[in-house]
């Protein structure tokens, strides 16, 4: 009886979610306690080496899952960061993509996190100031031990393009598929 009540409750709640993303109509109105719609616009790269002091930067551990990912681009995963909960919705591919993301509570996303078995990944995230943006890299855990990459977010296309990395930034990786959190979580 639980087990049905949980599936009856995932399928409209991702129903409602996947026709949020799809309908770009209405995807414009979504509003969340985090505020609307937005263009998520950001870089990723390997690192040389780690920056001096990363310890002293902000960080914490960020759990994620994905509940659904479609050949279009259009992820909506759930996300743990702190005591923070989150789905969020990508829509697209490229350097810049729509971006939903919706508050949960706890118990919320207690409820849909066994729905993203098997597409998990977990990450220390410290939060690196560099000028005037926030370097976030992302130390992997679990399978994918090791791995450690940098993402940079801009408020538009230009100072995306404009931007350039410290030295101890390596290889860009922005686009792909190897590095994206969606594969990562798979294997």
């Amino acid at each position: 009886m639980l087990a049905s009540r949980f599936a009856l409750r995932r399928r409209v709640w991702l129903a409602s979610a996947v026709r949020a993303a799809k309908n770009r109509g209405v995807a414009r109105d979504v509003q969340s306690r985090n505020g609307k719609v937005s263009r998520e616009i950001e870089r990723k790269f390997l690192l040389k080496q780690l920056p001096p002091n990363l310890r002293h930067f902000h960080s914490r551990t960020i759990e994620q899952g994905y509940l659904s990912v479609k050949t279009d681009g259009t992820q909506i995963r759930l996300r743990k960061s702190g005591r923070r909960h989150s789905l969020t919705i990508k829509r697209g591919r490229g350097l810049s993509r729509q971006e939903i993301e919706i508050d949960l509570t706890r118990d919320q996303f207690e409820e849909l996190w066994p729905a993203t078995a098997g597409c998990r990944l977990t990450k220390t995230r410290y939060d690196v100031p560099f000028g005037k943006h926030t370097i976030e890299i992302d130390v992997y855990r679990g399978r994918n031990e090791g791995l450690v990459v940098a993402e940079v977010e801009f408020r538009d296309e230009r100072e995306c393009r404009l931007f350039q990395p410290p030295e101890w930034f390596a290889a860009e990786v922005s686009g792909k598929s190897r590095y994206s959190n969606v594969r990562l979580a798979r294997e």
